[in-house]
């Protein structure tokens, strides 16, 4: 099974690359969801953490973690953001590397795409895929477009300036799908990615470069 990550900032056209990749039959993995699994009540993801930032995010009852809490004491300093990230990120890619093995072993499709919500994030799990997709688009194309799905401008560049910019997603992809114009254009570029590795037979090439699909 052909295994890639796919990469885009907020409003990019990331999910509709991914829901367009799934239709041409792929299967996929949100890895937001891998993320919030780990803390599932009482696994030993939750343990670390609650041994690191209180015993007291647990709830005694259900053993679930108090996120929101967690998130206030987690991310009150860079440090503690980066504490977090250090005790997930294993369970992480773990849980991530099962799920890829499931997938294969059902054999129930050729590739598996993995939508990326923070790739500068999960740079030690790349040895996972065989490639690299990244979505760009114009920062006011996508500032217009968050808008349109009710998103206050001043929400979106906040969260814009916590993601990887552009130039990290286009430095660090295989291929690059430029989004700025309409999703008949995006098709056309996935449709055109999706026959190329097919006629490849969905090797893994020997040595990743970036390329740009336009």
């Amino acid at each position: 099974m052909y295994k890639v990550f796919l990469a885009g900032g907020i409003a990019s056209g990331k999910s509709t690359v991914a829901r367009i990749l799934e239709g041409l039959g792929a299967s996929r993995i949100d890895l937001d969801q891998v993320s919030r699994s780990v803390l599932s009540p009482r696994s030993d993801c939750s343990a670390a953490v609650a041994k690191a930032f209180g015993e007291d995010l647990v709830n005694p009852t259900t053993g679930e973690i108090n996120r929101a809490l967690l998130a206030k004491r987690a991310f009150a300093t860079s440090e503690g953001g980066a504490r977090l990230e250090a005790i997930e990120l294993p369970f992480i890619s773990e849980t991530l590397a099962h799920a890829l093995a499931k997938e294969e072993r059902s054999g129930a499709a050729p590739v598996c795409v993995v939508e990326v919500p923070l790739l500068d994030r999960v740079e030690a799990m790349l040895s996972q895929v065989d490639e690299v997709l990244s979505v760009v688009a114009p920062l006011d194309v996508r500032r217009v477009r968050a808008q349109g799905r009710g998103m206050d401008a001043a929400d979106f560049d906040r969260r814009v300036a916590l993601q990887p910019s552009d130039e990290y997603l286009r430095s660090h992809a295989d291929v690059v799908f430029e989004n700025a114009g309409d999703e008949k254009g995006l098709a056309a570029q996935v449709r055109a990615w999706w026959d190329s590795r097919e006629r490849e037979g969905w090797v893994r090439r020997a040595a990743r470069g970036c390329g740009v699909c336009r």
